[in-house]
């Protein structure tokens, strides 16, 4: 498998884009909110074998206290073969410098996430736009 790496937004299809977060998170997002998240993300990574875009994430960073991980996604086809752990490998290593590296993972796993040195925040807390849903999915807890 050879894949090919890009930080540069403009090579990257964003309808393309939209189809990988479609296809390996929940929830729908639009080419003009790809492009704005990306757009304002201080580091991002794509990866690509022959052509197709196969897995993307970024981080959003202010270069010296705060780099927070956000929006890991593969494709289900490729989930497994270590392109998601290299995604947030590039995103921690250009994160580096930073004296805090946040990130807040799809509930349940959480484990995946441990191996690269994140621990849980038991005081990290949140305000989302759609309250219930994140309630539901395990994202907030009231208490």
């Amino acid at each position: 498998m050879s894949i090919r790496w890009t930080s540069d937004l403009a090579e990257i299809d964003l309808e393309e884009l939209q189809t990988l977060y479609r296809l390996a998170l929940p929830g729908d997002k639009s080419v003009e909110y790809l492009q704005t998240v990306f757009g304002n993300s201080r580091y991002k990574f794509f990866a690509y074998e022959e052509g197709k875009l196969v897995a993307a994430g970024r981080a959003l960073a202010d270069g010296a206290d705060c780099s927070y991980l956000c929006d890991i996604a593969v494709m289900p086809s490729h989930q497994g073969k270590g392109i998601g752990g290299e995604v947030i490998t590039r995103l921690i290593e250009a994160s580096r410098g930073h004296k805090k590296i946040i990130l807040y993972a799809v509930p349940g796993k959480e484990g995946f996430y441990r191996r690269f040195g994140f621990l849980r925040m038991p005081t990290a807390m949140g305000i989302f736009q759609n309250r219930e849903s994140a309630l539901e999915s395990g994202y907030l807890i009231e208490g």
